[in-house]
C-alpha cells in the first residue's frame, strides 16, 4: 500500500470517526417531545406539548445563533449555562404560501428580511423558572400546546431545497383537506459542523385545531 492510499485510508477513518462523534452528541440532546397523530405522503402530524423558548430576531442567522449561544452560554440573570436542546427554529421560509383559514400568528415571520431564530430550553425549565436573558434582543416564549404538519429532509437547508419541501408539504395537507394557521418555520437538529448526509431538517407548519 503506498503512501498515498494510506493517507487516503487514514483520512476516510478520522472524518468517519468524527461524523460518528457528532451524530452522537447530536442526538444525546435532548429533543422536543411529541405524539405521532398521523403519517401520509411523507408527512407527520405531531402534537406538541407547551414548550419554552429563547428567541431573537436579527439580521442574519451568524447573529441570531450567536445571540441565543450566548444566552445558555451564561448571558441571563443566573449567569447559568444552559443544555443546548434540539430542534433549533428558524422563522424564515419565503416562496412558498400555505392555505390559511386562521390569522397569521403574532410570531409573524419578519417582513424586512430578517431571520427570527429560537431555542428550545430543557424540560426542567417553565415560564415561572426559566432565566432571564441579558441581552435585550434576546426574549423567552411560550409556544401553546400544538399540532405541527412535519416535512423531513436531509443535506443542508439551503433556499431552494427548503422551498420545494415547503411546496410539498403545502401540497400534502391541501390533498387531505387540512387547514393551516401561520407560516412555515424551519427546524434542524444538528451543529453546524454536522455532515451534509448525516442532517435532519424539518419544515413545519401549524395546523388548525383539530
Amino acid at each position: 500500500m503506498n503512501r498515498r492510499t494510506v493517507a487516503l485510508a487514514a483520512g476516510i477513518a478520522l472524518f468517519t470517526a468524527v461524523s460518528a462523534r457528532r451524530l452522537h452528541r447530536a442526538r444525546a440532546a435532548e429533543r422536543v417531545p411529541y405524539e405521532v397523530l398521523d403519517r401520509f405522503d411523507g408527512v407527520e402530524l405531531r402534537r406538541y406539548p407547551p414548550t419554552i423558548a429563547v428567541e431573537t430576531t436579527a439580521p442574519d442567522e451568524r447573529v441570531a445563533f450567536g445571540r441565543l449561544f450566548e444566552y445558555i452560554s451564561g448571558a441571563n440573570e443566573r449567569r447559568e449555562e444552559i443544555a443546548m436542546t434540539a430542534p433549533v427554529r428558524t422563522d424564515r421560509t419565503e416562496g412558498v404560501e400555505i392555505p390559511m383559514t386562521a390569522p397569521v400568528r403574532t410570531t409573524d415571520v419578519p417582513a424586512d428580511g430578517s431571520v427570527r431564530m429560537a431555542f428550545y430550553l430543557p424540560s426542567e425549565y417553565d415560564p415561572e423558572d426559566a432565566p432571564l436573558p441579558t441581552d435585550p434582543s434576546v426574549r423567552l416564549v411560550v409556544d401553546p400546546e400544538r399540532t405541527l404538519g412535519i416535512a423531513s429532509f436531509s443535506w443542508y437547508a439551503t433556499e431552494d431545497r427548503t422551498r420545494r419541501i415547503t411546496a410539498r408539504l403545502a401540497d400534502a395537507l391541501a390533498d387531505r383537506g387540512i387547514a393551516t394557521v401561520g407560516e412555515p418555520v424551519l427546524l434542524r437538529y444538528d451543529p453546524p459542523l454536522t455532515p451534509p448526509f448525516m442532517r435532519t431538517n424539518e419544515v413545519a407548519v401549524v395546523l388548525e385545531d383539530r
